[in-house]
């Protein structure tokens, strides 16, 4: 992740005296690098101090650790948990009236409100994109213009997939001719399991994070990647050759991820609301951006950051189809994940 700081004014200061000060009233628990003060500066003025964060590596684990007793206030997870966790118990609803900018949230981009259930138990906060990244020096545009580029055997043992359910089925079922999985039924599952397994012969290995694909496709080991967007500005910044190919024939995928308000959370309850404002504030809108994330808040994405920006991050809006990762059973999500681990050993 680029961890570049966009600090100024009253929030520098801030940052300077209680940078290392940290709040008791709110436990985080989310993915590490979302601790930076300049996503939420609005918290950080009104408490003089950092909330408590406790990291993990994927939302199974943060899953499990609540579980298992540990008693966190809000987690960050993506939308394609919200259901196992809603059902799971460990959730309490969100009071939307406390949340500033719900009336302006764009959930998913793509028109579907994922917060709509009986009750609102998942607010949005960040987004990005997955598509192709390639290396224009030594592929040519036309070879990324299908999904199918992942089946090419001139490419084999120099192409990578994200080590992640979600992500791999995203491509799979667009690659298969399925825009949205919530609906997908079980021979749409199956074609797109089939897909990934006639893929995976091809593949050098498989990413777990962005970093890590970077340095493999700055090396060359890897020429191909369905990647996550935040990949595409840091490879410019370092003057390394990259395309992101997001409008392929079959399209692109959507990742949405946000906050869900623990059920045994031992911290102030308002300071969860805090934190969540100051996370969907326009300040944040920026910082967030500079890392490779788009702000759920529309109104903040829309005035605060120019077409160019969202051009040179990979989240501008795109005129083909678009899967958006929203929730789904949990039956079917446990299926793709059994069956991911499945193609990834060989079988």
């Amino acid at each position: 992740m680029n961890t570049k700081t966009l600090l100024g004014g009253t929030a520098l200061a801030l940052f300077a005296t209680a940078a290392m000060a940290q709040d008791g009233g709110l436990l985080v628990l989310d993915y590490p690098g979302f601790e930076l003060p300049e996503y939420h500066t609005a918290y950080l003025e009104k408490h003089g101090a950092e909330p408590t964060f406790s990291f993990f590596g994927d939302e199974e684990e943060a899953f499990q650790k609540i579980r298992s007793g540990f008693q966190a206030d809000v987690a960050h997870i993506c939308a394609g948990s919200v259901t196992k966790w809603v059902e799971s118990g460990i959730l309490d609803e969100w009071d939307t009236d406390l949340i500033e900018a719900y009336d302006t949230l764009d959930s998913d981009l793509t028109g579907t409100d994922v917060a709509a259930t009986d009750g609102v138990y998942f607010i949005p906060t960040d987004f990005g994109s997955t598509a192709i990244a390639y290396n224009p020096e030594d592929v040519p545009a036309e070879d990324v213009a299908s999904l199918q580029v992942f089946k090419d055997p001139k490419y084999q043992g120099r192409m990578s997939l994200p080590d992640n359910v979600d992500d791999a089925y995203a491509l799979a079922y667009l690659a298969t001719g399925v825009d949205n999985w919530t609906e997908a039924t079980d021979e749409q599952f199956e074609a797109a399991s089939q897909w990934l397994r006639d893929v995976h012969p091809n593949l050098r290995t498989y990413w777990t994070d962005p970093a890590e694909l970077a340095q493999l496709m700055a090396s060359g080991e890897i020429q191909i990647s369905w990647a996550w967007n935040e990949t595409y500005p840091t490879m410019v910044d370092e003057g390394r050759p990259i395309g992101f190919q997001r409008t392929a024939t079959e399209g692109s995928s959507l990742w949405l991820c946000g906050y869900v308000n623990l059920k045994d959370g031992q911290g102030v309850e308002e300071n969860a609301y805090d934190y969540l404002n100051a996370m969907l504030a326009p300040a944040s809108a920026i910082p967030l951006l500079e890392n490779g994330f788009g702000t759920a808040n529309k109104a903040a994405l829309t005035s605060e950051i120019t077409q160019e920006q969202l051009v040179a991050a990979g989240l501008e809006e795109i005129d083909v189809p678009v899967l958006a990762q929203l929730p789904m059973s949990n039956e079917m999500r446990e299926r793709q994940a059994e069956t991911f681990e499945l193609i990834k050993a060989g079988f």
